[in-house]
């Protein structure tokens, strides 16, 4: 079977909606541009709080980087919570390492209120130790999340063998506050949910313009507009257009995605035995998960779309072998590529450019959690006027220099790196 380019989560996904284009003028108190996990979890708080809400997505649903996520329900951030306290200072970090720590909650609590079928699991994630050097970092941040309360266990031995199915990690993070989803099921669900409360959803509508009229926002589509008392740019790694500076507040990066056939239930069950997903410490990570029906998921980090299938058959191939050797050849049946914001310091951005008008980006590939708190927290924000709802203070727009550069550099030692893997000169 030649492997396709094609996103697993859309074709797991059959009922997605296709909303209509915009057209004509909508009158609404908020207008939230981008139907991924930000805009929608936005709008349904919005709508929970009685504002009357129009969402503009330029494709359909879930498009970006929220449905071709990896659809794990992680907790806090890449980075420990001791250096983003160190970073942000006790308060702002402690608010946000507390935020972000109870993040899996508040996604489990909408998939439950809303009834989202998104194959939600919740028995944790694993960050598994590639070597002496990731298991040191492994033990620091159960150090740091113990000390903060999280139940969280470092598997060593036997039960890290038994955790992950391989034998080739020494030692795994378990953190049972996480889970995983099909990240373009929960999209769905949350789209749903927002329709569901008379919240307005219009497809295929990139916004061309957005500018200031009289006391309210007026934001332009090629055949519409929304008039509207305030707005919430949610578009991240895939905004487009010249409409809005938000884009060169970061650099764009990938992650693509390898998915094999459905495995035997003997093969499938040896993987991840306990139903968790998982990355390792790899500074040019791994993830590895299963899905409902079986089926070996791998990713890392690079544009799939620029490799040829050859490539990422044998990096997926070398992936396997490594850290699975008992599986028989495995057949790829798809892959898919998602766009990621980065930013130099892997923390997020929160911006208030003008009264009324809210953005984010920089994500930095934890999408699932952070766009849905984020999301919540504009909200609150928005009725009530409170920065202590946000996880962070806004931010001044600050673009960044050689945003192409950045970009190219990042693609190019990705690609090194796995080549090298191919190679077999490093894994």
């Amino acid at each position: 079977m030649p492997l396709r380019e094609e996103c697993l989560w859309e074709k797991l996904t059959p009922q997605r909606p296709d909303n209509t284009a915009l057209r004509g003028e909508v009158k609404v108190d908020v207008c939230v541009i981008g139907a991924g996990f930000t805009g929608l979890s936005a709008a349904l708080h919005l709508l929970e709080k009685g504002r009357s809400v129009c969402v503009l997505e330029a494709h359909r649903a879930g498009h970006g980087g929220s449905g071709r996520n990896v659809g794990l329900v992680n907790a806090g951030m890449w980075i420990p919570p001791d250096e983003i306290e160190a970073g942000f200072g006790e308060a702002v970090g402690s608010q946000l390492n507390r935020m972000l720590g109870a993040a899996p909650a508040l996604v489990f609590s909408l998939v439950d209120k809303y009834n989202i079928d998104c194959q939600l699991r919740r028995e944790g994630t694993l960050h598994m130790a590639h070597n002496a050097k990731g298991e040191a970092d492994l033990r620091s941040r159960e150090e740091q999340w113990k000390r903060r309360g999280a139940p969280v266990e470092l598997l060593t031995g036997k039960a890290c063998e038994q955790a992950t199915g391989t034998q080739k990690i020494a030692a795994a993070l378990l953190d049972r506050r996480a889970g995983t989803l099909n990240p373009m099921a929960y999209v769905t669900g949350l789209a749903n949910a927002v329709r569901g409360l008379g919240g307005q959803l219009f497809d295929h509508s990139p916004v061309t313009r957005l500018e200031r009229v009289g006391q309210q926002w007026s934001v332009q589509t090629e055949q519409g507009a929304v008039l509207a008392e305030q707005v919430v740019i949610a578009s991240n790694a895939y905004t487009e257009g010249d409409w809005t500076e938000l884009k060169r507040n970061f650099f764009p990066g990938y992650y693509y995605q390898v998915a094999s056939v459905p495995l035997t239930e003997d093969a499938a069950q040896a993987i991840l035995p306990g139903g968790q997903g998982s990355w390792d410490t790899r500074q040019v990570l791994s993830s590895i998960r299963r899905d409902q029906d079986g089926r070996l998921l791998l990713g890392s980090l690079g544009n799939g779309n620029q490799k040829p299938t050859w490539f990422l058959k044998a990096w997926a191939d070398r992936v396997q072998q490594h850290y699975f050797p008992h599986l028989k050849p495995v057949e790829w049946e798809c892959t898919w590529t998602g766009r990621i914001a980065f930013t130099p310091d892997h923390l997020m951005r929160l911006f208030e450019p003008a009264p009324g008008l809210v953005a984010v980006t920089g994500y930095n590939g934890r999408g699932v959690t952070t766009g849905t708190v984020v999301g919540k927290a504009f909200a609150d924000y928005l009725c009530n006027g409170n920065p202590q709802a946000l996880p962070i203070p806004f931010a001044p727009m600050q673009p960044l220099a050689g945003v192409g550069l950045r970009s190219c550099l990042y693609e190019a030692g990705f690609s090194l790196y796995h080549a090298g893997q191919c190679l077999r000169i490093v894994i």
